[in-house]
């Protein structure tokens, strides 16, 4: 794993920081998360209500659907996991891996951890480090002890959300129903309810994915969240990447102190040079011996210190001095050294464009790990007592001894506790069998109740009483006359009433339908929408709310209101004036 490979900014975060950093995970990676996740589930999702629907259990689908949650989360685990290492993988690598990828952990989180409340940390843990047995145990206690609160209101507050999208989206669809249906329609939504109706069973199961779908995702994201903060505090990761680019950094530095070294090396004359120039004897001085002694001993131990610290710069020069060797200036002419050092720089320079990317031996050299070092050093770092604080506290302990003194209570005491316990022992049968007296004295004053009440109850209910029904009154010949009557004579509820009998009479005869007995307004307003011409609708609506008015919210019209209303009916329906 290159963490210097992450494109989010590790640092120290607080739980709900890195709860954050997940969900705006998911955001920025939206697409790449919901094409496969929409691509696996839909597809299931219909073929289980399908099943259902044939064996008349619409709510099993529904449960398989919410206890499956662990294996559709794999998915946006998958894409997030690549995605931070700035590998995105595209739809069909996610749907393609879900086929293998963490599927040995879909048994424990479909049975005894389907229920745990640190789901969405967990996931990450198992799927992603591959532990096994005692190891992944320790795993998830050593990442997840100090947040383990936290990812559980987590999963509560997502729970919460869902049941908000669900009951939102219900609400919703209500806004769309006409304000004079919306009462008629809740009526018979709540008898649907009632009645278990297939489609309201649909409907819910509808609802209840697509609230999955939508919140799922981020549970999942902010659960991997918590996961990367937990592993930057444990293996400190943001100082590792540090000094990573540091060391980067100074290697990237390192190259043009190789080329001048190189060059350098090209330009110099050598000993056999310095040994044949003349020199000019002279006999030198104990002072100045000595302290020529010690700057040459300063020099050596500089050069010893210079050559530790520079070991790597060393190697390379002489890597790539190698089959270029030093010229000999006695005879020759200086400005062909200098041409020869120039070329071997544009030598050097080239070759170092020229060279191919490294392979894994050239970059790790012998310092490469093998398989079986790299599972040792696993094994130390789950061993390593800051991951599982553990510690071994050695103490002196005689092999002999004392047995502590039992203390010996008072007799008066020791004679009290008999006491009681013969109180308690024998005082509870002596207050069961008062009670049983008791009852049995008793008995003759409340048993005669109940069963004076039992008698009561197999009463035989009283006769039905049945009564003759009223028919109806035939409207009058001239209606606009008995209903002007009707409103001078004080009884306007009743002339509004007989126009709207009139009304509705009229209508029916026009539209040519057939009302079900004791029709509502809104029936007869959805019948009259039969009805050929416009005016003729609007003249209806208007005596229907006109009633409306009158028979529940008590506004009775004014007389020239009355009076309109009147002429236009009797013009649109054709009454006798």
């Amino acid at each position: 794993m290159k963490i210097e490979s992450l494109t989010v900014a590790l640092r120290p975060r607080t739980a709900w920081e890195a709860v954050e950093l997940g969900t705006a995970l998911t955001r920025r990676h939206a697409v790449a998360i919901w094409k496969p996740y929409l691509l696996l589930t839909l597809p299931l999702f219909v073929a289980l209500n399908a099943a259902a629907w044939a064996l008349d259990m619409l709510w099993l689908a529904a449960l398989l659907m919410w206890w499956l949650k662990p294996v559709f989360d794999r998915i946006p685990l998958y894409v997030l996991s690549r995605a931070v290492f700035g590998d995105v993988p595209s739809t069909g690598q996610t749907v393609r891996a879900q086929l293998r990828w963490g599927a040995r952990w879909a048994l424990p989180y479909l049975t005894w951890r389907r229920l745990s409340p640190a789901r969405s940390l967990y996931l990450p843990v198992d799927l992603l480090e591959g532990g096994r047995g005692a190891e992944a145990r320790q795993r998830r206690s050593a990442l997840g002890a100090p947040v383990y609160g936290v990812a559980a209101l987590l999963t509560l507050v997502c729970f919460h959300f869902e049941g908000a999208l669900y009951l939102g989206i219900a609400a919703g669809a209500a806004m769309f129903i006409p304000a004079e249906y919306l009462s008629e329609s809740a009526q018979s939504i709540w008898q649907a309810l009632l009645a278990e109706a297939t489609w309201v069973q649909l409907a819910g199961n509808i609802l209840a994915w697509a609230a999955t779908c939508l919140i799922e995702p981020f549970y999942v994201g902010a659960g991997f969240g918590l996961y990367l903060n937990r592993r930057t505090e444990i293996e400190a990761w943001d100082i590792e990447i540090v000094f990573r680019r540091l060391r980067a950094r100074l290697s990237a530095a390192s190259a043009p102190l190789l080329l001048a070294l190189c060059f350098g090396l090209g330009v110099l004359p050598d000993a056999s040079a310095q040994q044949a120039a003349p020199s000019a004897p002279r006999a030198p001085s104990a002072e100045a011996a000595a302290m020529d002694d010690a700057a040459v001993d300063e020099e050596a131990v500089d050069e010893e210190a210079a050559d530790e610290s520079n070991e790597e710069f060393v190697e390379a020069a002489d890597a790539a001095s190698i089959g270029a060797p030093l010229r000999d200036p006695v005879g020759s002419d200086d400005v062909e050294a200098s041409e020869d050092g120039e070329e071997a720089l544009q030598k050097a320079v080239a070759a170092k464009e020229a060279q191919a990317p490294p392979t894994l031996d050239e970059v790790f050299g012998d310092a490469r790990a093998e398989e079986a070092d790299l599972r040792e050093a696993v094994d130390q770092a789950y061993r390593d007592p800051t991951v599982t604080p553990k510690r071994k506290v050695t103490t002196w302990k005689a092999r002999n001894p004392d047995k502590p003194r039992e203390p010996k209570s008072p007799p008066a005491l020791e004679g009290l506790g008999v006491v009681l316990a013969l109180i308690g022992k024998y005082g509870l049968w002596l207050l069961l069998g008062t009670l049983v007296v008791l009852i049995l004295v008793t008995a003759p004053r409340w048993l005669r109740w109940l069963r004076d009440s039992a008698r009561a109850e197999e009463r035989e209910p009283k006769p039905v009483q049945t009564g003759v029904v009223v028919e109806v009154e035939p409207l009058p010949d001239d209606i606009p006359t008995a209903a002007r009557r009707l409103w001078q004579s004080g009884r306007q509820r009743d002339a509004l009433a007989l126009l709207y009998r009139a009304s509705v009479e009229a209508m029916v005869a026009r539209a040519q339908v057939v009302l079900v007995p004791g029709a509502t307004e809104a029936e007869c307003l959805r019948a009259s929408r039969k009805m050929p011409l416009a005016e003729d609708r609007e003249v209806f609506a208007s005596a229907v709310r006109t009633w409306q008015y009158a028979a529940y919210a008590q506004r009775l019209p004014a007389l020239d209101e009355f009076d309109a209303l009147l002429r236009t009916l009797s013009q649109r329906f054709g009454w006798a004036a």
